[in-house]
């Protein structure tokens, strides 16, 4: 498997700082993974067939909770997450609570309430470390990391400003959430396991 590693922008945008305003002016709509770092545009591969397999898994299991008890909205990437003017992310899930429903705009102005990331063989070290600590930073409440690699399932609960790991959960295990009471992810069938 070829590892899909996040590259900086063609050499024609290489050194230029963009505001999110500014990109979604100029720069075509694109369904490629392209997010905003301190202004620096990245772009990566567009994902894997397991990768999307498991974020459509999740996504089915989320939204069919939250639309059955009705505490807001979930979208799928890619979808803009704008979180100040040199910052956009496209999280690979999210879930916005209907108290916050505000920021849905053309994009998500904000953080969203939960994010969830499936780790692709290049983004290890963004999904586990840089995004962690945006999304604390920015005060996402849950962070879920999906990793294929390991199977495992892993939920970070905002707590006084820090995350605090709600559990790790394998194969034959139930992942649940802290911020969703009573939502509960079967981590086998997420992995196309019986």
């Amino acid at each position: 498997m070829i590892a899909a590693i996040p590259r900086p922008a063609p050499v024609k945008w290489k050194n230029r700082r963009w505001t999110f305003d500014e990109l979604a002016a100029e720069l075509p709509e694109s369904n490629l993974p392209t997010e905003l770092w301190d202004g620096e545009l990245i772009m990566s591969p567009s994902p894997s067939f397991l990768h999307q397999q498991l974020v459509d898994r999740f996504h089915d299991l989320l939204k069919s909770w939250v639309r059955q008890h009705h505490l807001g909205e979930t979208a799928v990437a890619p979808i803009d997450m704008v979180l100040t003017t040199r910052r956009a992310i496209q999280p690979d899930v999210v879930f916005i609570s209907n108290e916050r429903l505000g920021i849905i705009k053309e994009q998500i102005m904000g953080a969203a309430d939960l994010v969830a990331e499936v780790i692709s063989p290049g983004s290890r070290r963004r999904d586990r470390i840089d995004k962690r600590d945006l999304y604390e930073q920015h005060g996402v409440q849950e962070y879920w990391i999906i990793d294929p690699e390991a199977k495992t399932v892993e939920v970070l609960h905002l707590e006084k400003g820090t995350y605090q790991l709600a559990g790790r959960w394998h194969p034959g295990e139930i992942a649940q959430s802290v911020l969703l009471k009573g939502l509960e992810v079967p981590v086998s069938p997420l992995f196309g396991e019986a």
